[in-house]
């Protein structure tokens, strides 16, 4: 076959008059595949043994691109060109080097081409992710993202294993080069949809996994769980996930590797001294709609000790008074499938959501037995196709594994070390982290490791508010609790205040993260995305957008006086005004502006003219039906005309892969003396679905007293304080009509 299509290749040339439009291009022993435009795979091979199988990142063998170019310049000098760059190939017959191979692009609006060879190197790399924050307690070096001022970008596959009947295998020795080139200019955007064409989407968490999490290492009994989901409402704090650390099961073991000085770190027994009936546990909570999520090190495998282990001996089929305890084995089909069968499927059946993959023991086994592998992007990938059984969406919650791991969210980012110099690294990496594919980060909101500071901690959850999910968790210490309401009145009130917000903020939140799927753009990114031809949007690493309507610059320093004031200057984009969430107050976009924030404030900032989804506080975020919608509308310019489109499914099934899930557009238009808000009728389905909704127009900015009319009705606004502005009630109806308000 691969004889075959290198002599097509020839006869179409010949046919062609010497310029062919093909896709893959075969020269000898090298294949081009322009996968978009902006990106081509670059193979050499011996005897042509080209690769088609996927990899841990290229997962996609299809291609987009359809207007490839090729000429014969003279003898074996090719040139191929798509409509953004242009390669000088000279087939020497041996490997792409620094004198056969030459790519010419344009880089934004200069005028000169730029040039790429093998040598190469970044300087001007946007940044990316790194692993972990284990015991990071200030800024460290991250890893490169695919976004850079140098306008490309190469992600080298050669050697890595690949992907054969779903398991991993080595790779063809004869395959001896596989480089893809992302060339973009400062076109961001279209490099992270070329890296979704070759390694696919980062598909949707389930809903509730963008809610409100409480998690701390801790001994906890069946009774202090239930008192934990009670005290979260007696104080009025949201509650979705609840995260049961390792004294879940026993830590009995008296064999095995072991870590941090005990052989109790993995286990899969339930401690039914501490949890008499985790069975019932489970179900009430999830009666209760807070989801249960277990810790778990799986480095030693199941082990005599573990209740399960008989069984697991049986269906492995192992020779135990030969070879004793099997050590466990990622690169064994037969050893993994045993694994993740008996060491989970007890709690499973329990109703446990997911499983927290705390894989921290490269130092003990850094690979996968017999590859060249690491342990965290292969188990990352193990146990997030385990959690999507029964079309469940995958879940998986782990550290970060590099490229191609945007597939298996959300990431845990790992064990840090709470101070304000670690709080300001960690807003930074979260916004570049989107430039490689890490959209999703659970953080240790307040820090794991110390952190008494209750103004820190305070801060530290108000970023929190623009985070994927408001996670809290910290080190098993007595006098270190992260629940919000134990460290002093005003920053219980002020921490109240996020949690609140961050409820009433879903259906932007999760219209946003549909975003990620759909268009592979970072829920937290940075300004460059939107703004890359203004040099300032490079400048403000404290800053960046959540969504796109949003702008964060959260506080990352103490505060003076008693009300804990900071000020700190922040660089709003043009294009329009942005309003302050917490005063309402204005500002003209295109420049840098001062805020002042006491404690219960930092600097959030909403778009002008834009409708923004909202929800009426609930204390199950994610799970509660929206049966009425909030849309706040901040003043926009005169003849702006701005959509916004709320996403809904059902927040844990693939379904919406196949399109089970609804869109309602909504429209701001300002005309002189008037201002139009209309809601279209909802389009699509799902299971769930609300067939009835109430809507409440929320306009900052609109004296009280002005007429109002919906559907060409007038009705009465009622002015609302909070919010300094008026708001226009619609009852409950069909979703499927349309909704107009008039206001002026």
């Amino acid at each position: 076959m691969k004889h075959f299509n290198k002599l097509l290749f020839l006869l179409v040339f010949l046919l062609s008059g010497r310029m062919l439009w093909a896709n893959p291009v075969i020269i000898g022993n090298s294949r081009f595949t322009f996968i978009t435009d902006q990106l081509v795979r670059m193979e050499y091979a011996q005897n042509g043994h080209f690769l088609d199988d996927p990899t841990l990142f290229a997962i996609d063998r299809s291609t987009e691109c359809k207007d490839v170019k090729v000429e014969e310049k003279s003898k074996d000098h090719y040139v191929l060109s798509t409509p953004v760059m242009r390669i000088e190939y000279y087939a020497d017959g041996f490997p792409f080097g620094q004198t056969n191979l030459h790519v010419y692009f344009k880089n934004g609006e200069e005028a000169k081409e730029k040039h790429w060879y093998i040598a190469s190197r970044q300087s001007k790399n946007l940044l990316g992710a790194l692993t972990t924050l284990d015991e990071v307690d200030g800024p460290v070096d991250r890893q490169e993202g695919l976004l850079s001022r140098d306008g490309w970008y190469l992600i080298n596959d050669t050697g890595k294993e690949v992907l054969r009947d779903g398991w991993v295998s080595a790779r063809d020795k004869d395959h001896v080069q596989d480089l893809y080139l992302f060339v973009y200019g400062n076109d961001y955007k279209s490099a992270l949809r070329s890296l979704r064409v070759v390694s696919g989407p980062a598909p949707m968490p389930r809903k509730y996994v963008h809610g409100s999490w409480y998690c701390r290492w801790w001994n906890y009994t069946d009774d202090d769980y239930r008192q934990l989901v009670r005290e979260y409402k007696e104080h009025d704090f949201p509650l979705d996930i609840m995260v049961f650390d390792m004294g879940w099961h026993t830590q009995n073991a008296t064999v095995g590797t072991g870590h941090a000085g005990t052989r109790g770190w993995t286990g899969y027994s339930w401690n039914r001294k501490l949890i008499k009936d985790p069975a019932k546990l489970i179900q009430d909570l999830k009666d209760d709609h807070v989801y249960v999520v277990l810790n778990e090190h799986p480095h030693d495998g199941l082990r005599p000790h573990d209740d399960a282990y008989p069984m697991f001996i049986r269906d492995l089929g192992a020779d135990t008074l030969k070879n004793g305890v099997p050590l466990f084995d990622a690169g064994n089909p037969e050893y993994m499938k045993a694994f993740m069968k008996h060491a989970h499927q007890e709690s499973d059946q329990m109703g446990v959501a997911f499983w927290w993959l705390d894989w921290q023991q490269d130092y003990l086994y850094p690979y996968v037995r017999g590859t060249s592998m690491r342990h965290l992007p292969w188990l990352n990938k193990i146990y997030y196709d385990y959690s999507a059984r029964n079309n469940l969406r995958g879940a998986g919650f782990s550290r970060w594994a590099g490229w191609g791991d945007h597939r298996h969210p959300i990431q845990f980012s790992g064990d840090a070390v709470a101070n304000w110099e670690l709080l300001r690294f960690e807003i930074d990496l979260t916004t570049t982290s989107g430039n490689a594919g890490c959209f999703f980060w659970a953080h240790d909101l307040g820090g794991f490791y110390g952190g008494d500071d209750a103004e820190l901690y305070t801060r530290w959850t108000q970023f929190g508010l623009l985070n994927s999910s408001l996670r809290i968790h910290s080190v098993y210490d007595e006098k270190l609790d992260r629940r919000p309401w134990l460290w002093g009145d005003k920053e219980e009130e002020a921490m109240k205040r996020i949690y609140h917000l961050r409820s009433q903020l879903m259906p932007y939140i999760y219209s946003s993260v549909h975003q990620c799927y759909e268009d592979m753009i970072p829920l937290n990114r940075g300004l460059y995305l939107e703004y890359p031809s203004d040099e300032k949007a490079y400048q403000c690493p404290g800053e960046f957008l959540f969504g796109d309507l949003l702008l964060g610059a959260p506080v990352t320093m103490p505060g003076e006086g008693e009300q804990k004031l900071v000020s700190q200057e922040v660089w709003l984009p043009g294009g329009g005004n942005w309003y302050h969430f917490f005063t309402g107050k204005a500002y003209q976009g295109g420049r840098t502006v001062t805020v002042e924030s006491p404690l219960d404030e930092f600097p959030l900032f909403v778009k002008g003219g834009y409708p923004l989804p909202m929800q009426p506080y609930t204390e199950r975020m994610c799970s509660t039906p929206l049966t009425e919608l909030i849309v706040r509308c901040y003043p926009g310019n005169e003849g702006c005309n701005h959509s916004y489109t709320l996403y809904e499914d059902d927040g844990i099934t693939t379904g919406y892969q196949q399109g089970e899930s609804a869109s309602t557009l909504m429209n701001y238009r300002k005309e002189g003396e008037q201002t139009f808000v209309t809601i279209h009728p909802a389009k699509g389905s799902y299971k769930g679905q609300p067939q009835k909704r109430a809507y409440r127009i929320e306009l900052p900015g609109i004296q009280a007293g002005t007429k109002v009319k919906v559907n060409g009705k007038s009705v009465k606004a009622v002015f609302d304080k909070t919010i300094g502005g008026i708001v226009v009630s619609v009852k409950s109806d069909n979703i499927r009509k349309k909704v107009e308000v008039q206001i002026g």
